[in-house]
């Protein structure tokens, strides 16, 4: 699962819920429970690979009031490194 590239974020991170809510129901056996959980672990690598390749790409240029790219000593433009915010977790509509 971890190489799916037809898999998007939004329907790894649906199925991560999911399994998190048949985990937390105590009515899981054990060997179902097992299996869930290496499918989670999957999941989670997969999602945490494209947040990095996300945050990799994600860059604000830098611009001056002209909207000129300032370059930086190299001769390259100027780039503000993206910093992930902290936000509260992501919720869906179980009605959808």
């Amino acid at each position: 699962m971890s190489q799916q590239p037809d898999l998007s974020f939004e329907s790894a991170y649906a199925r991560l819920e999911e399994i998190l809510e048949k985990m937390n129901s105590g009515k899981v056996p054990l060997e179902e429970s097992l299996k869930l959980y290496e499918e989670a672990d999957r999941l989670i690598t997969w999602c945490n690979k494209g947040l990095l390749e996300a945050e990799k790409r994600i860059e604000i240029l830098t611009k001056n009031r002209e909207g000129e790219l300032q370059l930086n000593e190299q001769g390259r433009p100027q780039v503000q490194e993206f910093v992930a915010a902290q936000h509260a977790p992501l919720t869906r509509n179980l009605k959808e």
